[in-house]
């Protein structure tokens, strides 16, 4: 049935708040924003038509809260809730809730959410289609005789993972029986502290394996398709930081099974709207279903600049009950894309989250190079939500030429006032495993050597923030005049590592 939106309410914050609310404007509609106490003075709030107060601070007391997000939009007059991703994206009792308060669920239907947020009657799910998935067992387990016994059948090392979760709540590695009982017990208790939920269960560790992930949509009249695949092996504590479409580990044919495994995935459970589906492919080539997530990704612009569609788009179009007018065997990509997650993280200390006020800002420009921001010079980056400030994401027409346009854009990046994740970016991709496309999910333990860190995020605010405004000036009297009479223009970053290591 078709029904035309006109007003959206964005249940989220920041960057994918703004992202959403763009596409919102650039197709007739009016966006609503709901913000916390501490985001009074965030873009997002100020760049929606209408912007509605969530009292309190803590997320389970705003972005959280079900009622307060169905009221507003309610008073708002909305038409339509977007989840974005993270918070209630991937709460199916929050869609369910929606619809009875006759508003439209910008995403799958409450039962598919449920089906495939439940990892073990996921893995039932796609493996009654003929998708492969991780040698285990989907039946949780419960006590140390339990998990023993299962651990032994399928063989150390193993995953305990969480069966509601995901972003690698609730997840542990054991290499050893002696290790299985502590940490049976810390993925129990993690997994009921995020979750609400302590059930886990056990699958078979793949080692040195690759995050390859299929980006689907499907409309309500039953048809599906992807839009290709994005490579999301650079992790730390099993969270995304670095991605890339296409990935260098995949042939063609390969590509297409799994691709064709990823619509079989999608379709096994009526799924409708867009959404991703996750593999492990391990060092023998051999693929595995990891889960689906029934939202918008973080990492999804570098497949809309390869494929040229808004993923946000078409989600909205497919809400409002319009058939996808597109054809696997027509689907075409062109060229390479590349993301980088800011985040406000100590990277030489483990990447702890860091929260301090964005003292200055300077966002990189340039063809083909996107940045998806929620925050700007002034904004605090608190204890109260995700660390992330931005996505940099770059598109060039090969995988070498994406690369460096990455690193120049990552040059040309200054956040003063907060510890970033852009040195380690800039460490993967200068990377010569990255450069040959040879690397896992295991690479931040096997080649992240926090000595080698360098750059600008080391030093204080206060001396960074005075030497970028003599950087900005680029004055004569630091340059050095070559033989055209031309003053070289240096690379921000090169010259502060000069300024402060002479």
């Amino acid at each position: 049935m078709k029904r035309q939106i006109r007003k959206i309410l964005v249940a989220n914050r920041g960057e994918i708040a703004v992202r959403i609310m763009r596409t919102i404007r650039e197709m007739g509609k009016i966006s609503v924003a709901v913000y916390s106490d501490v985001d009074i003075k965030m873009p997002f709030a100020r760049y929606a038509d209408e912007a509605y107060p969530l009292a309190g601070k803590e997320a389970r007391e705003t972005y959280l809260d079900i009622g307060k997000i169905i009221w507003n939009a309610r008073k708002a007059g909305a038409d339509a809730i977007h989840p974005g991703y993270g918070f209630l994206s991937e709460n199916s009792e929050f869609a369910r809730e929606v619809e009875r308060a006759g508003l439209v669920f910008i995403g799958p239907k409450a039962d598919t959410i449920k089906v495939m947020g439940d990892k073990t009657e996921a893995r039932e799910t796609v493996s009654s289609q003929g998708v492969p998935v991780v040698p285990g067992i989907s039946k949780p387990v419960d006590t140390f005789h339990e998990a023993k016994e299962v651990a032994n059948k399928v063989g150390y090392p193993i995953l305990i993972k969480a069966a509601a979760g995901g972003g690698g709540k609730g997840m542990r590695l054991v290499h050893e029986e002696k290790e299985l009982e502590a940490s049976l017990r810390g993925a129990q208790s993690e997994a009921l502290s995020s979750f609400a939920d302590k059930r886990v269960f056990i699958e078979k560790y793949i080692i040195n394996p690759r995050h390859i992930e299929f980006q689907v949509l499907a409309d309500n009249y039953g048809k599906t398709v992807h839009l290709f695949e994005r490579e999301c092996s650079i992790q730390r504590r099993h969270q995304k930081v670095v991605e890339e479409t296409p990935s260098a580990a995949l042939t063609a044919e390969l590509r297409e099974e799994m691709g064709k495994a990823a619509v079989s995935a999608a379709k096994s459970c009526g799924y409708q709207n867009a959404g991703t589906v996750e593999f492990i492919l391990g060092e023998d080539g051999k693929y595995y279903f990891l889960e689906m997530n029934t939202r918008l990704q973080v990492e999804h612009p570098i497949t809309e600049l390869t494929t040229g569609f808004d993923i946000v788009r078409e989600q909205i179009n497919i809400a409002e009950g319009r058939n996808l007018d597109l054809s696997q065997e027509r689907m075409t990509r062109r060229g390479h894309s590349i993301e980088c997650r800011i985040y406000a993280e100590d990277v030489v200390n483990n990447f702890l989250p860091d929260t301090g006020k964005l003292e200055l800002i300077r966002e990189p420009v340039g063809n083909n190079v996107r940045v998806d921001s929620g925050v700007e010079t002034g904004n605090e980056i608190s204890v109260y939500y995700d660390p992330m400030i931005a996505k940099l994401s770059v598109w060039d027409s090969t995988r070498d030429l994406a690369i460096q346009k990455m690193l120049r854009a990552l040059d040309d990046y200054v956040i003063t006032g907060v510890k970033t994740t852009i040195p380690f970016c800039r460490y993967v991709l200068q990377s010569d495993d990255f450069r040959k496309g040879k690397y896992s999910t295991s690479f931040v333990e096997k080649n992240w050597n926090k000595s080698d860190e360098t750059g600008v995020s080391n030093l204080s605010t206060r001396e960074l923030e005075g030497a970028l405004i003599a950087a900005s000036f680029r004055l004569r009297s630091d340059a050095m005049v070559n033989r055209n009479g031309h003053v070289p223009v240096l690379k921000t970053s090169e010259w502060l590592k000069g300024r402060f290591e002479s």
